[in-house]
């Protein structure tokens, strides 16, 4: 579950979209349940309307009404939250007459308020009632003609309904936060396992480029299966046109070193006797040694391109330092080497010794008393390619800038006075411009050259 990662944005959109489809549940059920307990709050209060309207309607003509028949003590109890209230509302000024459970004041009106009342003239509604109470109240027009027209209305408290609702609503999120995790869980399993296959063809494209498998194998569900088979299909087909290059460099080849060696052949019959006998056989010379290197270099990029080995670099280092240090034993030159532990070369084993062979070779011809040849393994950025430096230091005169540029162009040698064709640097990029790395020259803290050599680790 890495930042950017397909697995990532697979499991925050399913987890937006279950949070949003729970919440809306949520608070739907909410509400309907909070209208249920409405509803059952004003069927009580309901029986108690239609107790005191019945009242209302036999009461004697002229008369304020007074109910007789409720039998409930909650609206004798002062502000016990249960209230009834009788208005008259046909006279010059309003008459009410009030449970003894509301010592003073009157309840407000829906009426008054504008709330709308349903079919059978029943209003329902909230009001603030004595003591700052927040009441559920329900009142119903009575109009009993020359006798008078009232308003009956019931109330009570309805800290009863927020009690109700807020038990509801706590269940509610306690169960949905379990629904929750158990949807995550489930969630981040199911990602997981739906992506298990591309985790199994990403090591297997990892087994190929490292040489230990030829293709894909294995079975993959059919939404990744094609891409495998394209895959693989892409693998034989790159192994085919690079060995199809290499046959025809070779061919061409061959067929060139036989007219060259003829050239030489009948050049050197006359060298000394005519001048421009000597001239073809140098030229000839040249061409052999083009295709010869240009040869190679296919034969390089062949390796690289098909199956790529792995080697273990510290022995290279150390048998090419001794072999080296025998060499040039002879003027008091000391290699000495540090490679860390467990790097390893993803490659041939006979690039690596070329290129570090013509590396430490050149710090000799040119240190004074020492090279040293320092193998470290930089820690890999995540997603990239691994690779390990190798960084080589002599105390020799060193290079400028323009003179660092120049060493590496194709041939060309800065001292004739040493033995060499000039073709090593040259040599040493292009190998590790094959091999996707990189090869740089700076300044030794010994004052002489450093040659920095990075190529892939396995």
């Amino acid at each position: 579950m890495r930042p950017g990662s397909l697995a990532v944005r697979l499991f925050v959109s399913a987890t937006v979209v279950m949070v949003a489809v729970l919440l809306v549940v949520a608070l739907a059920l909410a509400s309907i349940y909070r209208e249920a307990v409405e509803r059952a709050f004003d069927r009580r209060l309901d029986v108690y309307l239609k107790t005191i309207v019945a009242d209302v309607a036999n009461a004697p003509a002229r008369t304020m009404p007074e109910p007789t028949t409720l039998g409930d003590p909650v609206f004798d109890f002062p502000l016990s939250g249960w209230y009834w209230q009788i208005t008259r509302i046909d006279g010059p000024a309003r008459q009410y007459k009030t449970a003894r459970s509301l010592p003073e004041g009157n309840l407000p009106l829906l009426l008054d308020q504008g709330s709308p009342a349903d079919v059978s003239g029943l209003r329902e509604g909230y009001a603030e009632g004595p003591a700052g109470q927040h009441l559920r109240l329900i009142e119903r027009l009575v109009d009993l003609g020359e006798d008078g027209r009232y308003v009956v209305a019931v109330a009570a408290d309805s800290a009863e309904i927020q009690e109700e609702a807020a038990g509801f609503n706590t269940a509610l999120a306690l169960t949905f936060a379990v629904l929750a995790a158990a949807f995550l869980l489930t969630l981040l399993f199911q990602v997981r396992f739906g992506l298990r296959p591309l985790k199994r063809m990403r090591a297997g494209l990892a087994a190929v480029r490292a040489g230990t498998a030829e293709k894909l194998d294995g079975r993959f569900p059919v939404e990744i299966a094609p891409l495998v088979g394209e895959v693989n299909a892409l693998i034989d087909s790159n192994r085919e046109i690079v060995e199809r290059a290499r046959m025809h460099v070779g061919n061409l080849a061959h067929a060139l070193k036989t007219p060259i060696a003829v050239l030489r052949n009948e050049a050197a019959k006359s060298v000394g006797v005519d001048p421009l006998a000597a001239k073809v056989d140098e030229q000839a010379g040249i061409m052999a040694a083009q295709v010869a290197h240009h040869l190679d270099r296919a034969r390089m990029a062949a390796r690289v391109q098909v199956v790529a080995t792995v080697e273990e670099v510290a022995p290279i280092v150390e048998a090419l330092a001794r072999t080296l240090g025998k060499i040039h034993r002879g003027r008091g030159i000391e290699v000495e080497t540090e490679v860390a532990a467990g790097v390893r070369f993803r490659g041939e084993r006979q690039d690596l010794e070329e290129v570090l062979g013509n590396l430490i070779d050149n710090g000799c011809k040119w240190a004074r008393s020492l090279v040293e040849v320092a193998v470290s393994l930089p820690p890999a950025g995540l997603g990239e390619r691994a690779f390990f430096e190798v960084i080589i230091d002599d105390d020799g005169p060193g290079l400028t800038e323009e003179q660092r540029v120049e060493a590496l162009k194709r041939g060309k040698r800065l001292d004739e006075t040493m033995p060499g064709s000039g073709l090593g640097l040259s040599i040493v990029s292009e190998l590790v411009g094959i091999y996707g790395g990189r090869f740089t020259l700076a300044t030794s803290p010994f004052g002489g050259l450093r040659c920095i050599v990075r190529l892939p680790a396995a």
